[in-house]
């Protein structure tokens, strides 16, 4: 039976089956025509004893060049097809590779390293590029250059060629002995390499964190320890890669010196000719480079075989969240309804539910805030509009639909969020703004940098709006970074907004400001609005108070005081951390 992802290899491979077979045919007629050369020499030899003329000579010549420059010209065009197929099979792999990270959810990253994934995406598809390469071109100029030169050889003398080929069997069995050893030793390599890959990952992305807790000597002994691990596990391939080639070598070699050997007494004897001895030996040297590349070509199958298992075993995990087969996608954008209808969910392998039996109703227009303790689900609560995580099904609704039955694109198209933690990209302070909308217009750009309170922080900056951030905007403050997150939320203007305790970096007069802006695009949309702060809830239509996954309070800011519970309590406390941080 054949391996899965060796079909799912042919069907890519079936795409390019046109240039496939113009780089065969360029890689047969290549050799075919190489392997003419040793009969050119044949004749030019055995004529020396008919007597040679300087117009036979000039004209052996000619034909050894023309048979040159017309290898050559083959040569080009196998590299040209074959070559180049490969680095296009390599290039749809890549993004198919990539294209199934983005429709992966949330969870799925919360099991993967990201280091482990960016090393499948460069060594593993390196690897497999070579496969469909020079794995193939040269195991078709093998093949080709073999049987051809066997056939020559035949018919210049069965004996001879018999006993040159002894060492045979040998090969064949350091064929089979080494490639499995080889194919396992590179899955370990590969695997270290990903570890690897993922501890250097993590250093940078939290060099911050190594730098405040002076742990530049741990983190440089645990890569130390990975890069021996590597080192160790790649010195083990190379010993045995390094044994294959050089055993392949001398029993090529063995070949033929009982060829020369043998050969010698048989023109001696005169049952062949000189000619025919050296297009023999010529043929038995051709025959030498398919031995010794046999090695070389199987070490790069092996190696291609074992990265594309792992590549395909990503690309066989399908998404969890998907679109509904079916699902609903209105034509028009959503009005901004939400309904939230007994929902009780629980994170896969949690020990119990973040949320239970929570029901409210936002209409649309309207804002809703959320306020309780860290680990009350929140945030929880605002993923799940969006499907990052699943709800059950007919829990969650817009505009009366169950998310589940809404088209994915669509329902993700129909929300603006700003996460608790943003993320910037390293592009310009404009471009991070924009990130989500299909064209970067400068007066939009900044009217909602203007919205988040943030223009005149820009306007500072060395090249304005074109100042490149640092990776994961690292040369923003946090209060920075959060508002031009809120910037590119206003800038998307979608009907349902996402708030999640996007205000805590800034302080209160900061905090003010940006709520004044952003009160007039509250009203024209339906906001959901996470925070620990009063000040920043107080306006909104209705507050809901959770405790342990629970509604346990909910009505205006003046009805939620009146009541003194869990929202007075709160109330009561950041008014004392105010005026203690104003004495």
């Amino acid at each position: 039976m054949i391996p899965a992802h060796f079909v799912r290899l042919l069907r890519a491979a079936a795409r390019h089956r046109a240039g496939l077979v113009w780089g065969i045919v360029c890689v047969a007629c290549a050799n075919v025509v190489q392997l003419s050369q040793p009969l050119v020499l044949r004749r030019a030899i055995d004529d020396l004893y008919g007597g040679v003329t300087a117009e036979k000579l000039g004209r052996y010549a000619l034909i050894v060049l023309g048979i040159a420059v017309l290898a050559g010209l083959f040569r080009f065009g196998m590299r040209h097809w074959v070559i180049g197929i490969s680095r296009q099979l390599e290039f749809d792999l890549r993004n198919e590779f990539f294209a199934h990270l983005q429709r992966q959810p949330l969870e799925w990253f919360h099991r993967r390293r990201t280091g482990e994934l960016m090393s499948i995406a460069t060594n593993d598809m390196a690897a497999v590029r070579m496969m469909l390469g020079p794995g193939v071109m040269y195991t078709v100029n093998t093949l080709t250059v073999g049987v051809l030169s066997l056939t020559f050889m035949l018919a210049i003398s069965p004996r001879l060629t018999l006993l040159s080929l002894l060492p045979l069997p040998l090969v064949s069995a350091s064929v089979w002995w080494f490639g499995d050893r080889i194919h396992r030793r590179f899955e370990r390599v590969q695997q270290r390499m990903a570890e690897l890959s993922a501890q250097v990952q993590e250093n940078l992305a939290g060099v911050r964190v190594v730098r405040a807790f002076g742990a530049e000597p741990r983190e440089a002994m645990r890569f130390d320890a990975l890069s021996e691990d590597y080192r160790r596990g790649h010195l083990e391939l190379i010993r045995v890669s390094g044994v294959f080639q050089p055993s392949l070598a001398f029993w090529s070699g063995v070949g033929a010196l009982l060829a020369i050997w043998i050969g010698g007494r048989e023109v001696i004897s005169g049952h062949i000719t000189l000619g025919q001895f050296v297009a023999f030996t010529v043929y038995l040297g051709m025959l030498n480079w398919p031995m010794v590349a046999l090695g070389w070509v199987i070490n790069i199958f092996q190696r291609g075989s074992a990265s594309f298992q792992r590549i395909t075993g990503l690309l066989e995990e399908e998404p969890a969240i998907t679109s509904a087969p079916g699902a609903r996608r209105p034509s028009e954008p959503a009005r901004g309804g939400l309904e939230f209808r007994d929902l009780t969910f629980q994170y896969p392998g949690s020990p119990g539910p973040v949320l239970s039996s929570v029901s409210f109703r936002v209409p649309a227009g309207s804002t809703v805030a959320i306020v309780g303790r860290t680990g009350s689900g929140k945030s929880t609560l605002l993923a799940l509009l969006p499907r990052l995580f699943d709800p059950p099904a007919g829990t969650v609704f817009v505009d009366g639909h169950d998310v589940r039955a809404l088209d994915l694109a669509w329902l993700r198209a129909q929300m603006a969020s700003v996460p608790q933690d943003p993320f910037l990209f390293s592009i310009t302070v404009a471009a991070n703004i924009a990130y989500g909308v299909e064209r970067e217009d400068a007066g939009v750009v900044a009217r909602a940098a203007q919205i988040a309170h943030l223009h005149d922080d820009i306007a500072g900056f060395p090249e304005g709006y074109r100042t490149f951030v640092g990776e994961r905007g690292i040369t923003l403050s946090g209060g920075q970074k959060q508002r031009t997150a809120i910037a590119r939320a206003v800038l998307r203007d979608a009907p349902i907004l996402l708030l999640d305790d996007c205000l805590s970096n800034v302080d209160t007069q900061t905090e003010e400001a940006i709520l004044e802006g952003l009160r007039g695009e509250m009203r024209r949309r339906t906001t959901l609005l996470v925070s620990h702060r009063v000040s920043t809830v107080r306006e909104a239509d209705l507050i809901l108070v959770l405790d342990q996954g629970h509604i346990v309070e909910r009505g205006r800011h003046a009805e939620l005081l009146a009541l003194g519970g869990h929202y007075a309590a709160l109330h009561r406390a950041q008014q004392l951390e105010d005026e203690i941080a104003a004495s």
